[in-house]
């Protein structure tokens, strides 16, 4: 049996959106509407357990200190400042390109989701390599 850390499980679950958010982009192009919207919810559950996690995890934690040096540090903080300001937007961007396609506005759904699936794929991907550098890095 596998178990993993809480940090560990954050990133598996920022993985898991990515994939998701893949599939569901596979899906799309390939007109498999049923597959595309069960891989986008899955995708939204897979971020919505990870942001509960994370908002939990750093309540029992606080900061989390880099522990690099040299050029790693500001690589570091250059892809986490990129990551937590395209987290905080991507947030809103998903619920209206989630609400739109839910209510069947598909034509603004559309508009939308052309800004949110890369942005949501870069938070998701982005988050595993924050995770990797902030604790697997220096290992």
């Amino acid at each position: 049996m596998i178990i993993l850390s809480h940090a560990a499980l954050n990133a598996s679950l920022n993985a898991t959106s990515a994939g998701f958010l893949g599939l569901g982009f596979f899906f799309i192009r390939r007109k498999n509407i049923l597959a595309h919207k069960f891989s986008m919810l899955a995708a939204t559950c897979a971020s919505l357990t990870f942001l509960v996690s994370y908002v939990i995890y750093h309540l029992r934690v606080g900061f989390v200190h880099f522990p690099g040096r040299g050029w790693s540090r500001p690589a570091y903080f250059a892809l986490l400042l990129s990551h937590t300001t395209l987290a905080v937007v991507i947030v809103p961007l998903v619920a209206v390109t989630l609400t739109r396609a839910l209510r069947g506005r598909f034509d603004r759904h559309k508009q939308i989701a052309r800004w949110t699936l890369p942005l949501w794929a870069y938070v998701s991907v982005t988050g595993v390599l924050v995770y990797f550098m902030l604790y697997h890095w220096f290992s």
